[in-house]
């Protein structure tokens, strides 16, 4: 399958079986569409590696065919990977203010100002991408400007919700309107692409004004200093920790360059108006405690993130006992490990924690079982699609959606071909879907030379090996070993000469070089094995001497 013919398909490259790096194709009488195009962060099995990106190898051979790219709203699951993938691409990028202006600092921000075309639509606004039609529908989240995309198609339309949830009161934004979403769903939607992160909740999400006063609360209680913790994309829990610091006479100060970010693209763009002004560090810490409050990134356990280094006291800002850390943001799965490390040093200080356990001082911006309810009785889909979640997430949704009446429910991974229409739909084409890592400033496979020997390296360790060698191929000397990472401290000593010994005992004259290079390498790793029980990655280096 390499181009759509007069059908509707739906096409993931990322973000259907994981939570992040979406990204979601539409395609139609030869051209595609791509709604999102996020990250995820590395975990422990890229080691080296922060950031974790899509392989777009699929719509990169076909970028003539693609029409646009829109954007639902800024979270970096959902544009992070732009400033590395967008250009290969050439297509212009659709967003509404708020996120168009994320975007455009993140472009300058990697020295692309003016090298990416960001198109901003007003909200509830519409461009022609023929043959798609698409219209931004405003939608409530955790940060301004949620939206969900109708899409309309000449196989009808598909409503797209990007990530949401209801929330009657919203601190920033708008509500997800009854009276909108019911007139999506009158106009005939032949497929609901939907969030199905919170699929096995049975709550509500609840309302952003609601957490108002489990915070204040907290905050009011504290006598020393207190620091907030929250995603910094989460605009809306800016609002409310700004107005809790002017209800408690507390100053803020501000710690984390995506909080900074996110506060002026913000305020450009009408959000955050009231928001108080902030002091510097060196400033903050001469306010008596009881008078202070912090807003610092890093709930997620990041170590180079503000609280982390606070933490480790590695920062201008300071905490000690007494002191109050108040975590206003929910555990990311895979994050747990880091959590507790950062709460077990801020523990060691004497620091007070407080967590959603604890009190009410987070709510979710994606939907629960009823909000997922609501949205199938607004939009009433032919065909419910789950995405934006983990295999377990999708599968709940998609039996939910079935349960509730829906006609039918697919359950599709990265590179399924889901052909929406005509017909039923179905699976028609699988296509290959990737990782990709940034190394620095390089992008490589994720599951590449370069990873896989740096997970051996992590595992395993590495000894070098250095044998002189003569004009007559023969050995001419000592032969150096370097070893790291193997577990000898005691008898380092007489490891390496052991490994030396076996180098030299296995050099052999008069054969080509690359096979007598790999007979001192099998001796050396046989060797180290036997002290170690490792199998060490080894490098042998042949030097000339007279």
């Amino acid at each position: 399958m390499t181009t759509p013919g007069d059908e509707l398909l739906f096409l993931a490259l990322g973000g259907s079986g994981e939570i992040g790096m979406n990204v979601n194709l539409y395609g139609c009488r030869g051209k595609w569409l791509m709604v999102d195009l996020g990250l995820t962060f590395a975990d422990p099995w890229y080691p080296g590696i922060d950031l974790v990106l899509p392989d777009l190898e699929f719509i990169e051979e076909r970028q003539q065919d693609l029409v646009g790219i829109v954007l639902t709203h800024g979270h970096e699951d959902h544009i992070g990977a732009i400033p590395y993938l967008a250009d290969e691409l050439k297509v212009p990028l659709y967003a509404t203010p708020f996120t168009a202006g994320l975007i455009r600092e993140k472009l300058e921000a990697e020295g692309l100002t003016g090298q990416l075309k960001v198109k901003t639509i007003p909200r509830d606004g519409g461009i022609d991408l023929s043959p798609f039609n698409v219209r931004f529908v405003a939608l409530s989240h955790s940060i301004p400007e949620g939206n969900g995309v109708l899409i309309d198609t000449p196989h009808g339309k598909i409503f797209h919700t990007g990530d949401w949830k209801i929330d009657e009161k919203p601190v920033l934004g708008t509500t997800t309107g009854d009276e909108a979403m019911q007139l999506i769903g009158d106009e005939g939607v032949r497929a609901l692409v939907c969030d199905s992160t919170n699929a096995f909740q049975d709550s509500v999400s609840g309302t952003e004004e609601g957490v108002h006063d489990g915070l204040l609360k907290a905050v009011e209680s504290a006598e020393g200093r207190v620091l907030v913790t929250t995603f910094a994309s989460n605009a809306a829990r800016l609002e409310t920790l700004g107005k809790i610091a002017t209800e408690t006479g507390r100053t803020l100060c501000v710690a984390g360059r995506s909080l900074d970010r996110i506060i002026r693209v913000a305020q450009s763009t009408g959000y955050l108006m009231d928001f108080p002004e902030t002091v510097r560090f060196d400033e903050a810490m001469d306010i008596p405690k009881r008078n202070l409050m912090i807003i610092a990134t890093g709930g997620q356990g990041e170590p180079r993130a503000a609280l982390g280094r606070i933490a480790r006291g590695e920062h201008q800002l300071k905490l000690a006992a007494g002191d109050t850390v108040i975590f206003s943001s929910k555990q990311i799965p895979g994050n747990e490990l880091a959590i507790g490390r950062i709460m077990n040093q801020l523990s060691d200080m004497g620091v007070t924690m407080i967590t959603e356990k604890q009190h009410h001082v987070h709510v979710s911006g994606h939907p629960g079982r009823p909000e997922l309810k609501q949205m199938y009785d607004w939009i009433r889909p032919d065909i419910l699609v789950p995405v934006h979640g983990e295999m377990r997430h999708m599968r709940e949704q998609a039996k939910l959606g079935l349960e509730h009446g829906i006609p039918h429910a697919v359950v599709q991974r990265n590179g399924d071909v889901i052909r929406l229409a005509p017909g039923d739909p179905k699976k028609v084409d699988e296509v290959r879907t990737g990782r990709l890592i940034l190394d620095g400033d390089v992008i490589l496979p994720a599951d590449g030379l370069t990873i896989n020997q740096r997970r051996k390296l992590g595992h395993q360790g590495v000894i070098a090996v250095a044998l002189p060698i003569d004009a007559n191929d023969e050995l001419a000397g000592e032969v150096e070993v370097r070893a790291l990472g193997l577990p000898v401290e005691a008898d380092a000593e007489d490891f390496v000469a052991d490994l030396a010994d076996a180098a030299a005992k296995n050099w052999q004259s008069g054969i080509k070089e690359e096979k007598a290079r790999e007979k001192v390498r099998l001796a050396v790793r046989r060797a180290a094995n036997l002290w170690t029980g490792k199998k060490p990655i080894v490098e042998v280096m042949l030097v000339a001497v007279d």
